[in-house]
């Protein structure tokens, strides 16, 4: 059996902290992955002068699945393109996948156990914008292409993970055409699906997420109304440094948690590796290694429900404190 390869790209602030423990938990639960560092992000350009060299293109295409820690977007830079918006277009990693659960008893505001897929290449993240005298226009793209696939894809995963119910989130009350396609797209794709289906503004959908969660199992919608919800999720449940997250397409995947590269408290010890952890957890169900992701899924939990705990949920573990405790669960 060849062994697989995970590219690792831990960036900036504290993604290289989170990645540290990931790996570290990783080395354990399955010490045959070979693991393969990466630059990217605003740390690499300090040093060669670029936010996304070509020898990490060529790992991420050599890879198996990619573990990506944060990156730190500049305040301002001619020309910037985000490197995780680069990949993401460039693989066509075209599904956004946020699962939002009470990572143990006691943590979060509400209970919840929500999936959130987001259409991850078109919406409003299209980056194509254009500088008048007056302001700034922004080219909104919304394709029956990547409707379908994205659609299609939140169908199949609801039947894979015995889902009962699909809630496509849309503002087509306003946008009657674009986000009124994707509404429509919606019902074909779902067509003869067991699976109870139907359709909300996001407005509602982002109070559901306060009020009625339970209503709620898999949403799927489009870029911008995903990633906003998708963090009002993950704030409720715990916070975002509960909250993993992953980059599918047909070929390739990449996986990252939720938060951002949080500098304020990088190099402090001090930032919340759970959502690194269980992100890892994702990657090792998507490649196959479904056991392990449960042990670790189920170390993490363990740790939670003891009391270990870092201080963004009310405990005094730093990263690696946490870490150590995982690891002795596994």
């Amino acid at each position: 059996m060849m062994t697989m390869m995970i590219a690792v790209l831990p960036g900036d602030g504290i993604g290289p902290e989170v990645l540290r423990s990931a790996i570290d938990v990783l080395k354990k639960v399955a010490p045959d992955l070979e693991t393969v560092h990466g630059d990217v992000g605003l740390e690499c350009f300090s040093r060669r002068g670029e936010y996304l060299p070509d020898d990490t293109i060529d790992l991420i295409k050599a890879s198996d699945a990619v573990l990506f820690g944060a990156i730190t977007t500049p305040l301002k830079a001619e020309g910037y393109r985000s490197p995780i918006l680069r990949i993401r277009k460039e693989f066509d990693l075209y599904a956004n996948l946020r699962p939002v659960r009470n990572p143990a008893p006691g943590i979060g505001l509400v209970d919840m156990d929500v999936v959130i897929v987001r259409e991850n290449t078109e919406g409003m993240y299209t980056g194509d914008e254009t500088v008048d005298a007056d302001g700034v226009d922004l080219r909104r793209r919304v394709s029956r292409a990547a409707s379908e696939r994205i659609c299609r894809f939140a169908r199949e995963l609801s039947e894979s993970q015995g889902r009962k119910r699909v809630t496509c989130v849309h503002k087509a009350n306003v946008l009657r055409k674009s986000d009124g396609l994707f509404r429509d797209v919606f019902y074909e794709v779902m067509e003869g699906s067991d699976i109870d289906s139907r359709d909300m503004i996001v407005d509602a959908a982002a109070a559901a997420l306060v009020t009625s969660p339970q209503d709620l199992d898999v949403i799927v919608t489009l870029n911008l109304y995903g990633d906003i919800l998708s963090d009002e999720a993950a704030a409720l449940a715990g916070g975002l440094g509960i909250a993993p997250s992953a980059n599918l397409g047909d070929r390739h995947a990449l996986f990252e948690p939720v938060h951002g590269s949080a500098p304020d408290i990088a190099g402090r010890g001090i930032a919340n590796p759970t959502a690194a952890l269980l992100t890892t957890a994702m990657m090792l169900e998507h490649i196959g290694r479904a056991d392990e992701a449960a042990s670790l899924r189920g170390a993490v939990t363990a740790s939670l429900s003891s009391g270990h705990r870092t201080r963004d949920l009310d405990g005094d573990l730093g990263t690696y404190e946490f870490t150590e405790q995982v690891l002795s669960r596994l």
